[in-house]
């Protein structure tokens, strides 16, 4: 409608689209972490259902002086479900609200429930957003396995609107065998329950859903037909170019070495589990990237066996040879042998590498440059390699 006027959007929690639209740079983005003035993090619960522990909430926050919402997303069933909560806590009185009844209904619902006529107020999804009730601080969520992690967290924030802890108990059948996709979403929103999760809560959704349709109305779903990663890449030259900003064509580095680095089964047995890890790996572009996979490695597995390190100590020589123009590393006994991109090769690291390491370095100019590092000891080759690069990268520096 216009081209000079500027949009902002605000959310809680950004859908997947929108958030990788936000990463990829089609969009900026800013992210408020501040909470308001006496907020206080909502407590979660993530259990079985169970009506003693139902009982004992609704209890707890009527005897304080608190009103509870209760989660029920069908409408069919919605007045059993409220005769039933009736005669688990008799001393509450306890109505329900869903998206069926009309305006005038629903107002008055809503005015009963703030002028604290109403103890338990048991509602669909319509509580998602726009609910605004300081003194309901309790909330309970039936079949949450069932809810979106976005929608999860906007339900839980309709407690904990004042100054008072709040609670939220996220439950699911008992004994029902969850989904993979559910139970991340589950022990996602266990997970975030600090102030500014919102931003976080929303990665783990593009995570799991993916990143949807930026031309269409897809929220969720891959790219298929090119690959997610592939995809990303694609989408992020032509906004470069768009911008007028010089694309530079990655170097993929090849590694040729006799070391043992993979993912043993009996340290991840789980092939989806393993594809991503390698995937993560393959994507690690600093220092940073390497030390953050470490650490979920770690949480999630335990301590690293010696094959995995070798392949994180891969990825780390990965990303100084792209800095250094280093296109292959091979090894033949105990000679490495470093190819050089023509264009990206500088004479001076030779000189700098011949006072340090004397006859262990030989050189072969051409078209195609190498450099012959001979190595003294085979069991620390990663080490030595790695030493070696270090050691160029800070004669390139300077």
């Amino acid at each position: 409608m216009k081209t000079n006027v500027d949009v902002l959007s605000m959310t809680a929690t950004p859908i997947p689209r929108t958030l990788h639209m936000s990463i990829v740079g089609i969009r900026d983005m800013s992210v408020i972490y501040e909470p308001p003035q006496n907020r206080i993090p909502v407590q979660t619960y993530v259990l079985e259902y169970d009506n003693e522990v139902i009982k004992e909430a609704i209890t707890r926050e009527l005897e304080r002086g608190g009103q509870v919402f209760y989660l029920f997303n069908n409408v069919e069933d919605i007045i059993k479900k409220t005769e039933e909560i009736a005669n688990l806590v008799p001393e509450a009185k306890v109505a329900f609200a869903h998206g069926k009844m009309s305006g005038r209904e629903l107002e008055e619902i809503m005015v009963e429930f703030i002028q604290k006529k109403i103890d338990v107020l048991i509602c669909t999804t319509i509580l998602e957003s726009g609910i605004d009730i300081p003194n309901a601080n309790t909330i309970i969520v039936e079949n949450a396995d069932r809810l979106g992690l976005s929608q999860l967290y906007q339900i839980r924030g309709r407690v904990g609107r004042g100054d008072k802890q709040a609670y939220a108990y996220i439950t699911y059948k008992r004994d029902k065998l969850l989904s993979e996709v559910a139970d991340k979403r589950l022990k996602a929103i266990k997970e975030f329950t600090e102030f500014g999760s919102g931003f976080k809560i929303a990665m783990r959704d593009l995570e799991i859903r993916g990143a949807g349709s930026i031309l269409g109305e897809m929220q969720h779903g891959h790219m298929d037909e090119v690959g997610y990663d592939m995809y990303c890449k694609l989408l992020d030259e032509v906004i470069k170019e768009t911008k007028g900003i010089q694309i530079k064509e990655e170097q993929d580095v090849q590694i040729d070495l006799s070391v043992s680095s993979y993912l043993p089964d009996e340290y991840i047995s789980d092939s989806n589990q393993k594809i991503e890890i390698y995937q993560k790996i393959a994507l690690c572009k600093n220092e940073g990237d390497v030390m953050d996979i470490t650490d979920e490695l770690i949480d999630r597995y335990g301590k690293i066996p010696i094959e995995v390190e070798n392949l994180l100590e891969i990825a780390r020589i990965k990303n100084l040879c792209r800095k250094l123009g280093i296109s292959k590393i091979a090894q033949k006994g105990y000679n490495i042998i470093l190819q050089f991109i023509p264009d990206m090769f500088q004479m001076e690291l030779v000189d700098t590498l011949f006072k340090e390491f004397r006859n262990q370095i030989k050189f072969s100019p051409g078209q195609n440059p190498y450099i012959t590092y001979k190595i003294i000891n085979e069991n620390n080759l990663l080490t030595n390699i790695k030493k070696l690069l270090v050691r160029m990268e800070k004669a390139d520096s300077n």
